[in-house]
């Protein structure tokens, strides 16, 4: 991580320990409508709020920030509270955001520790009950609802990694407050007061009283997935198939658990109400799961009444174990802890912490960078070479580079002991960091070869890096929490040995019901297949059900389609469905060839509904003069930068690749460098006017002064400019900041927005370099991905379709469809603004922002929750979206244009003799494709062309929705 970040709250906290700074000993408070200075105090107001009067309303879009005078009466390390609410504006259109407010907090204009730079004012909500069901009888995942009330922050960092809130250090008099962020939020207080000491199991059982529920009482069972309250729509309920689960699903769906990978980011929160019929001690146990990170314990805090009863609670670790399992909170000689709770109404919530494996954490960072360090130097060294023949005297020369070597395998040694004695096991991070000690001590040992040991530094970062996930990540899944009166027996929590047999065979049977099948389409229905996962089925079918048949009085029946293969072999047995979603963009043309997909353009209406989309977007469906599918999803490129690393080096934002061309050297000298995707090859040719076929469509446009030069930049920006050739991940690189601008598509925003709260304000996305074109505008064509990566790039959100597929995913009708003229209705019902738009804002719901739905509908993809900040340069870019078309033998496109792209780059061959030996076989491909479809005869003469459509003026019809 770079040094302007600032230093971490676990070494600035020891700093002020190390001083001798002692904790304050008194309360202060800031009423939130005292504020000084605001950088915009339009959207601010004084009044009342859900039940509260006096509080500040901060409506909020953009990056704003207001300042507070606080007045300290004595020097100290203080703890802060804000009492907040979310602001919800009911008379706004659009949808509402999921997303939890998000502040950074300065002190006197400056961080005192990196993490706040991202305070995280958390949601709540609920899921709405009675659950539903579908026409198998299994359970509809259920949407959730805004819990509406007042909060109490006591703030932690974003991930509550420390597991307790951090400390201010104020001294006495007067000082400036000043929170920054993109959200809107309603204020009340802002409370400082002495750190609470949360007392041992030993001093609060002492202070017990001495009453005691009857022995023969009754257990308390609390159901997990009746959740009272959660602070992330992405917890989620879960259905599982054990035999002593309850509900018992007895082969059904049935949703009878929470949690898993839905339950494992830190500071995930669930809370369950309970009734307690009469005071006294009892021992709480859990039914739990844990068996997603092999040989790995997954930590929770547990809260009663919002408040951890002692230390002992902060985080408790539940052991690895692959089967469900009985856990008793107790103590290391296996005493369940004693809970004293009065008759009536509670409350018991548990979150996910990592704190036990803070200091891991914060010595595997520093590991990384200093792995990251020796790895730049050697490179600057060798120049990027290996020369087995040159003779280095490292010790001598260059003695830093083993030095360090030397104090990152310190920290490995002191990570892997601190990691084995809170895991409590060996499993593949212990085992991880001690080869990766073990390399080191080779490097370390033969110093004169770490030049031409880069490989070696590579698998070592990649092994230390590898810890991240399961150090950070805790998934549990979790069935009951049963409380009993202390010393107590817990009822049975396992299944028998009969009872899993049982229910083994239930499962099987139930695997051939006709949920699971696809091959049983009805008749006088409208048979969907949908290539998404089995909620987004649900949900759709749902809409379906609400809305389409009772406007159309036409039945319809969603299926899931697994993978994408199916369908063509259910084309081939005539068993195809109706309707396919969420196919990759150069599966329908493949159907249109072979006269197996319907022309959309035949529909009445079909001109004013295609004009919906971008024209470049609907170029993939394109065959002989009509359009087979639609666009559902679009990726749009898009240009990533750090404002914070930018600014520090004096470059501004890139508008054309001339820009880019002059700021590369500022970034490579000062360590950085910019990310182009590799083999990224559609942008280039069309922002330099070239085309991937002559007009005519029969042979490739690429051999042509405008294909060569597009191609010499798409390969001399790594031969010759120093772009790096192979990165394993540009959000890792972004987010460390050595690569602090660069190009990739909205699953990098995704990931930035939900798995990088620390740089939250400190990056920003623009529309992509372009060149300037004849009537002065900047031309920044750019589309679906043509190249290496076209080939299977995994989604990180739900705009993706599940087959993996990169750039669009689309909708189409099949040819042996019974009813097309359903078809017809049916997608234009599905690609509707009102439609989209629901179904994106239900599904964000469900899974929370990472699931943001990409729709290629314009008009609803702007009333998903945007900031105005993201949505201005979206709807720039989206103006000059432009795909390839598909004609018979274009896959050979991509594959070629690789290969050329290798031999350059990677050979050192020229340019221009690598591009006409790739037009030669594209041609080839292509001649070959044509003869096959009756393009051509025997003897090679063209009998028909295809004709093809241009797209050479950017969409005007976004700018209606720009502001």
């Amino acid at each position: 991580m770079q040094e302007q970040f600032g230093h971490m709250y676990h070494d600035v906290l020891r700093q002020w320990q190390a001083e001798g700074l002692s904790a304050g000993t008194e309360s202060f408070r800031i009423q939130a409508t005292d504020y000084i200075a605001a950088s915009d105090e339009s959207g601010l107001a004084k009044g009342s709020y859900a039940g509260a009067g006096d509080v500040l309303i901060w409506r909020n879009d953009r990056d704003n920030w207001i300042e507070y005078e606080v007045e300290v009466p004595e020097t100290g390390l203080y703890e802060m509270t804000v009492r907040y609410n979310h602001y919800r504006d009911e008379s706004a259109s659009g949808s509402s955001t999921y997303r939890p407010a998000t502040f950074s907090i300065a002190v006197d204009g400056a961080f005192p520790f990196r993490e706040a730079r991202s305070i995280r004012f958390p949601r709540y909500f609920r899921d709405a009950m009675p659950l539903k069901v579908d026409r198998f009888g299994d359970h509809m995942r259920p949407q959730p609802i805004e819990v509406e009330r007042w909060a109490d922050l006591a703030v932690t960092d974003r991930e509550d990694s420390y597991g307790v809130p951090l400390l201010w250090k104020l001294t006495e008099g007067t000082h400036t407050l000043r929170l920054q962020g993109f959200s809107s939020i309603v204020l009340d207080t802002i409370a400082f007061g002495p750190p609470e000491a949360l007392p041992t199991y030993g001093e609060v059982l002492a202070g017990y009283p001495a009453a005691n529920p009857s022995a023969g009482s009754e257990p308390i069972v609390i159901e997990a997935e009746r959740m009272h309250e959660k602070n992330e729509v992405s917890i989620q309920i879960l259905s599982d198939k054990d035999a002593f689960m309850t509900p018992k699903s007895d082969g059904a769906t049935l949703f009878n658990g929470v949690g898993g990978n839905r339950w494992n980011d830190g500071g995930e929160q669930i809370t369950w109400a309970f009734t307690v019929p009469e005071a006294g001690l009892y021992d709480i146990g859990l039914r739990v799961l844990n068996n997603l990170q092999s040989n790995v314990t997954s930590y929770r805090k547990l809260l009663i009444d919002g408040k951890v009863p002692f230390q002992e609670m902060l985080a408790f670790g539940i052991p690895y174990d692959n089967k469900w399992q009985r856990y008793i909170l107790s103590n290391e000689e296996r005493q369940p802890y004693a809970f004293y709770l009065e008759a009536g109404e509670h409350t018991l919530s548990m979150s996910v912490t990592y704190a036990p494996h803070k200091e891991v954490q914060v010595l595997l960072e520093q590991a990384i960078q200093q792995l990251g360090n020796v790895t730049s130097d050697v490179q600057m060294l060798t120049r990027g070479e290996d020369d087995p023949n040159r003779t280095w005297d490292i010790e001598d020369n260059f003695p830093e580079i083993p030095e360090q070597l030397r104090q990152i395998q310190e920290k490995l040694h002191t990570m892997s002991e601190l990691w084995i004695a809170n895991n409590g096991r060996k499993d593949n991070n212990y085992q991880s960091l001690r080869t990766a000690i073990s390399d080191i001590q080779d490097l370390v040992d033969r110093p004169n070869q770490i030049p031409n040991k880069k490989d070696t530094l590579a698998i070592i970062q990649s092994k230390v890096a590898s810890i991240t996930n399961q150090l950070t990540k805790q998934p549990l899944a979790l069935d009951q929490i049963v409380l009993v009166p202390h010393g107590s027996d817990f009822p049975r929590m396992t299944a028998n040995l009969w009872e899993k047999a049982t229910s083994g065979v239930m499962n099987f049977a139930r695997s051939f019901s006709e949920e699971n099948q696809l091959s049983d389409n009805e008749e006088g229905v409208l048979n969907v297949w949908m290539n998404y996962g089995r909620d987004y089925v649900n949900l759709l079918q749902e809409l379906a059900d609400q809305y389409f048949t009772p406007e159309t009085g036409i039945p319809v029946k969603i299926d899931l389609l697994p993978r994408e293969e199916l369908l063509v072999l259910a084309n081939a047995t005539n068993k195809a469905p109706d309707v396919a979603l969420g196919i990759s963009e150069g599966k329908p043309s493949e159907f249109a060839f072979r006269n197996s997909a319907v022309d959309l353009s035949a529909f009445e209406g079909s001109e004013e509904f295609i004009e919906n989309f971008a024209p470049g977007s609907m170029l993939p469906y394109y065959y002989d003069g009509g359009y087979y599918a639609v666009p559902e999803t679009l990726q749009l490129k898009m240009l990533f930068y750090r404002k914070d690393i930018l600014d520090q080096l004096g470059l501004g934002i890139p508008n054309t690749w001339h820009d880019v061309y002059e700021m590369l050297p500022t970034l490579q000298q000062n360590g950085y460098n910019f990310y182009i995707p590799t083999g990224e090859f559609l942008m280039f040719v069309y922002q330099n006017g070239a085309d991937f076929y002559k007009e005519d469509g029969m042979r490739t446009g690429l051999d042509t002064p405008e294909g060569f030069t597009s191609f010499q930049q798409a390969t001399e920006l790594f031969s010759l400019y120093g772009i790096e050739q192979q990165v394993p991940s540009f959000y890792q690189h972004f987010r460390d900041g050595d690569m602090p601008i660069g190009i990739a598509d909205l699953n990098t925003y995704l990931q930035l927005s939900v798995a990088a709260p620390e740089l939250t304000g400190w990056w920003g996305m623009a529309p992509i370099p372009g060149y300037e074109g004849e009537l002065g505008e900047v031309e920044r064509w750019a589309g679906g991905n043509i190249g290496m990566l076209s080939q299977g790039l995994g989604g990180f959100g739900a705009g993706t379709p599940a087959s993996g597929a990169a750039g669009q995913s689309s909708a189409m009708i099949m040819k042996k469809s019974s009813n097309p003229e359903w078809g017809w209705e049916f997608i234009r019902w599905w690609m509707s603004s009102q439609i989209q738009e629901q179904f994106g804002s239900e599904l964000e719901g469900f899974y929370g922002a990472e699931f943001r739905w990409n729709t290629a509908n314009a008009e609803a993809f702007v009333k998903l929750p945007w900031t105005p900040d993201e949505l201005d340069p979206l709807l720039e870019q989206w103006r000059w979206y432009k795909s390839m078309v598909n004609v018979p033998g274009s896959y050979f496109i991509p594959r070629e244009l690789n290969n050329a792209w290798n031999r350059t780059v990677v050979d050192g061959m020229n340019y221009r003799s690598s591009l006409e030996r790739a037009v030669m076989n594209i041609n080839r491909e292509l001649i070959r494709k044509q003869s096959e479809f009756g393009y051509r005869d025997e003897a090679g003469n063209i009998l028909e062309t295809f004709g093809l459509p241009e797209v050479n003026r950017p969409w005007e019809g976004v700018d209606r929705y720009a502001d």
